[in-house]
């Protein structure tokens, strides 16, 4: 058994000849550029606009901003694998990756889970939103998003960085933590219980964002402006809900229970699914039933003139 930091992984997800990886590394180029565009348009509209400072926007941008960090933890290594004979990674950069990647997954269920409780707020309990949902409100939620989900990735990702490896061989794309768990040649005990506490905290996070639409459903019905609140703003949300979640369980009942024989395009599709859809698509389904972003966005590109706000007629008309 050798020394982990002298460890170099080989990758043996990319088995195909140099003409197919071609065609994947032209195709996942066009999806790495797509994903940093779209999740950066919405960025920069809600930065640059005032108007758009409000919670939800803000957490939207969030949200774009951890789908980049995810698909920048995944694309450069596979952009460079793709183009080159050996599909190797040394032992710190599998690390590293493990830890951008898990670091992406767990801040996508906590922002998730922190705009179903924005929006429970702003149709459950209307009148009292302002104040409940202040600035310093948000600076909270936000920073207990990143800090959580920091902490959680850090403490995985140090249990699995002391166990001594007896394998050099991961059969995915890209590093996970249950790949390099499975080369061990000591007992891995710790390491299974933490994954099931995270496992059991996240279907928790599942269930209170869940039980949050269950109050918005029927709060939605007391009204025509709630009902169309309801659509414009927890439809995309729920959308984005069980794209992740479906994608991300498909993996790991896969990684763990999936034969190895199974086709290597197959394999590869569901090891990425969770970090190409949902950072590719999310943008896009809230600027497409957001109003007020999709209208934002349109007119940076069509450089029309804004138009003025229902209320400032009102006041022009009581003046």
């Amino acid at each position: 058994m050798e020394n982990n930091s002298e460890i170099v992984f080989v990758l043996q997800g990319l088995n195909d000849s140099e003409t197919n990886r071609r065609i994947y590394f032209a195709l996942a180029l066009g999806s790495y550029l797509v994903t940093v565009l779209v999740n950066m348009t919405l960025i920069v509209t809600v930065c640059v606009e005032k108007t758009l400072h409000e919670p939800i926007y803000i957490f939207l941008c969030n949200l774009c901003l951890n789908g980049v960090c995810g698909a920048s933890g995944f694309y450069p290594k596979l952009l460079h694998d793709l183009l080159s004979d050996s599909h190797v990674i040394t032992y710190s950069g599998c690390l590293t990756q493990i830890f951008v990647v898990y670091n992406y997954v767990f801040c996508e269920f906590t922002s998730l889970t922190v705009m179903a409780y924005d929006r429970y707020l702003a149709i459950c309990r209307p009148l009292q939103y302002r104040a409940l949902m202040t600035a310093q409100r948000v600076a909270q939620l936000l920073l207990l998003t990143w800090g959580f989900s920091l902490l959680e990735t850090l403490v995985g990702t140090c249990f699995t960085a002391t166990l001594p490896l007896c394998g050099r061989h991961v059969r995915k794309i890209f590093c996970t933590n249950w790949e390099v768990v499975k080369l061990s040649c000591s007992d891995t005990t710790v390491n299974n219980i933490y994954g099931f506490v995270l496992m059991f905290s996240h279907v928790s996070q599942t269930g209170l964002i869940l039980l949050s639409y269950a109050h918005l459903v029927r709060a939605s019905l007391r009204s025509r402006s709630d009902r169309r609140k309801c659509v414009q703003t927890c439809l995309p949300h729920l959308a984005t809900l069980l794209v992740f979640t479906l994608s991300l369980v498909f993996d790991t009942m896969y990684s763990r229970y999936g034969s190895g024989s199974a086709l290597q395009a197959l394999q590869n599709a569901l090891a990425a699914e969770f970090l190409v859809v949902p950072p590719l698509i999310n943008p896009i389904i809230y600027g497409i039933n957001l109003q007020q972003v999709r209208t934002r966005i349109l007119q940076s590109f069509t450089h029309k003139p804004e138009i003025p706000e229902p209320h400032s007629w009102k006041t022009k008309s009581h003046s």
